[in-house]
Order: C-alpha cells, then sequence, then structure tokens
C-alpha cells in the first residue's frame, strides 16, 4: 500500500481518518528509525503482542490498535520520547485492563492482574509492568460513583510514576482531544468522564519530576486546553442571543 511522503508530517487522526490501521502502522515504523535495531526488535514485539491481544475489540469505529499506535507515536513524535520500557509500556497499557485472562494463561487462580503483569514482567522486564500497572484502573466499589473512582485511581497512580504520567497523558490526550472523532453518545459520556481530568493532568505534567522538556510540557498544556474547549462545546449550554 503506498503512502504519501509527507506520513511523517500528518496528524494522526488524519492518518486514521484516511489511511486507516496500515497507515498507522507505516507512521509506527517511520517513528522506529530513530531507534537503534535492539530496541526496534522490542516495540515491535510489544505491537506484536498488543494486535494478538486486542485483535477483536473495536472503539466505535476503528479496530482498538488504532489508539495504542497513536497512543506510542504520540509519545515518539511530540513527546520526543526514546526511553524504550515507557513506548512498550504504551503500546500495553490496556492489556491488562482488557485482556488479563488472555495474558495471563494459565494460573493458580489467584490474582489474575497480579499474574498479567507478571507475564509482561518476564516477557518485556519489571520496570514495563510496573509501569503498565499504575496505568491499570483496580476493581472500584459498585457502592461509588466509578467516574469518582477512576479519577482517585489516576491522580494517586501517576503521583509516584512519572514516567506513567507521560503514557496517561498521550492516552488522554487521544481520549479527550481527539473526543470529536467520535460518534454517537460516547461523545457526550468521554466529555464528562474526562473533562474533571483537565486539572488534574495539568498539575501532573508542570511538575518538576515530569520527565519532558519545556517545549514538550508547553506543547502538552496547550493540547489540554484544546480538550477543555472541546468538552466545554460538548456539554455547557450555548450563550443565550440577546
Amino acid at each position: 500500500m503506498e503512502f504519501p511522503a509527507y506520513l511523517a508530517t500528518m496528524p494522526m487522526h488524519a492518518i486514521t481518518e484516511i489511511h486507516g490501521e496500515p497507515g498507522l502502522l507505516a507512521r509506527f515504523r517511520l517513528e522506529l528509525r530513530a531507534f537503534d535495531e535492539a530496541a526496534r526488535e522490542r516495540l515491535t514485539e510489544a505491537l506484536d503482542l498488543a494486535a494478538e491481544l486486542h485483535r477483536d475489540d473495536r472503539r466505535v469505529r476503528e479496530p482498538y490498535l488504532n489508539h495504542l499506535l497513536r497512543v506510542a507515536i504520540r509519545m515518539m513524535h511530540h513527546y520526543q520520547v526514546r526511553d524504550v520500557d515507557v513506548i512498550v509500556a504504551g503500546l500495553l497499557h490496556d492489556a491488562v485492563e482488557d485482556h488479563p485472562d488472555e495474558l495471563a494463561g494459565a494460573h493458580d487462580g489467584g490474582d489474575v492482574t497480579a499474574a498479567a503483569l507478571a507475564v509482561l514482567a518476564e516477557r518485556f522486564g519489571p520496570r514495563v509492568a510496573r509501569l503498565v500497572g499504575a496505568v491499570t484502573n483496580p476493581a472500584y466499589d459498585p457502592g461509588r460513583d466509578k467516574h469518582v473512582q477512576y479519577r482517585e485511581h489516576v491522580a494517586a497512580s501517576l503521583d509516584r510514576e512519572p514516567w506513567a504520567r507521560v503514557i496517561k497523558i498521550s492516552d488522554f490526550t487521544d481520549n479527550g482531544v481527539g473526543v470529536i472523532h467520535t460518534v454517537g453518545p460516547k461523545v457526550t459520556s468521554s466529555a464528562r468522564k474526562y473533562r474533571p481530568l483537565v486539572p488534574v493532568y495539568r498539575d501532573l505534567v508542570t511538575r518538576s519530576d515530569t520527565p519532558l522538556s519545556a517545549p514538550v510540557k508547553e506543547h502538552i498544556l496547550g493540547q489540554l486546553d484544546l480538550a477543555e474547549e472541546r468538552f466545554s462545546a460538548i456539554l455547557d449550554e450555548p450563550p443565550h442571543p440577546n
């Protein structure tokens, strides 16, 4: 399949709309050129595992793998992340939450989340497993609002894992800024879920221990502003004309 020479400069949702998953895969491979052979092999292994686990998953109009590719590409391109563990964890950030049994395989019947994380630790190292664990939602109390518990989990888990913040911010950007690329009831439900997290991420990204350069942090703050504008357009009542 032929792609334009300017694929490396296209916005990722434009690639998604025009070229779909094959275009995102091609863009991912372009980003891999910045890494040595060993890193490329490791990142490709993580991508293959993500593709296998999420092979039947959909995000409204698209294969779920598109989301994982955009999260990883955003970190490599816009955030200039060269830490392979972080990008591997980005590709696999939903693996334990969405497919713990498939990932863990045969285990002793105990905590399937712990078993799945142990598999990731064995294949990709304990740091990758720790990062994925930090962005994996826990079991929620059914008696409390799940969105409130989600926000509490995000704030607590990312407080102690600076690199996990980078993964989660890329994930949020895809879900929040990208909310206008979805359709149906998910537009409003996503805006309601993610809007209260804008100030949380604003605080996290500006912390001195968040391992991103000043220009990248400014870029992310601009994306958070854009997310808030889109949430407002979706959720707020328009002003009445005079």
